[in-house]
């Protein structure tokens, strides 16, 4: 098994965390490009710059016999906060080797591509040194214009299908990105027993494609090993462990083109 916004208020600041890094000279627009070009090369970092964009930028690549696939979320502690603004989770923050979100926009440009198919893998880690994964066919996002809504296809995987729900009536394809002061999650509000929720940023933290709060998100509150059970939020994939809240140790999202 394999290891592993809206409107942002000043352009200045919207394109900040990028305009300040120099990654140089891209070596393809993704990862599945740089492997076809070079059949030979090893997984590392690599600078991409997908068409449209318009600056190049650092990511991790795996270069698996079935592709070279474009990691575009790391997690694995507590070093990087990921409750961030819009202009973050669009522009990406963060870094490789360490923990990083590459950017919803370089991964709708990327995904923007009708001459490609593309999917998208999820490989979780658990705190016992357990692995599983989940891998959805015909992903892609949609423009900020509309919030970079989720797309995804058919489901494989280790993991469970959450983002398609692990219940009735929960289902995170088609749902836009939120983050604070960008509700896209489709509660007004959600009823949780006699809580009411209206934007499931503030419960699930981070940034996420939510849908009535939903069944998964990567991007919350890291918890360390100990404190890793029955917490609200978290690293979760709520198909995957149970029945208690679980948070993962480390988790990975990245995707390849055919």
């Amino acid at each position: 098994m394999r290891s592993f916004a809206g409107i942002c208020g000043l352009i200045f600041i919207c394109f900040l965390s990028r305009s300040v890094q120099n990654p140089g000279a891209s070596q393809g627009t993704d990862c599945s490009e740089i492997q076809r070009r070079s059949p030979q090369a090893k997984s590392g970092i690599y600078t991409i710059q997908p068409a449209g964009l318009k600056k190049p930028v650092k990511v991790h690549c795996e270069m698996y016999p079935d592709g070279g696939w474009t990691v575009f979320q790391y997690r694995s502690g507590s070093s990087v906060p990921f409750n961030r603004t819009w202009c973050d989770y669009k522009n990406g923050f963060g870094a490789p080797p360490q923990d990083y979100w590459l950017g919803l926009m370089a991964v709708h440009l990327m995904t923007n591509n009708n001459n490609r198919k593309w999917t998208l893998r999820v490989d979780l880690r658990d705190h016992e040194g357990g692995m599983a994964y989940a891998e959805y066919r015909n992903f892609r996002l949609d423009n900020e214009k509309n919030a970079f809504k989720l797309h995804v296809g058919a489901y494989q995987g280790t993991a469970g299908n959450a983002i398609r729900g692990s219940y009735a009536g929960i289902d995170q394809n088609g749902f836009g990105f939120s983050t604070v002061g960008h509700d896209n999650d489709g509660c007004d509000p959600c009823i949780f027993g006699d809580i009411a929720v209206n934007e499931c940023v503030f419960s699930e933290g981070g940034g996420w494609w939510f849908s009535r709060c939903g069944s998964a998100n990567l991007n919350g509150e890291w918890h360390p090993t100990g404190d890793h059970i029955g917490w609200a939020s978290g690293l979760h994939w709520r198909t995957w462990k149970g029945p208690a809240p679980y948070s993962a140790k480390s988790t990975r999202m990245m995707i390849k083109s055919e």
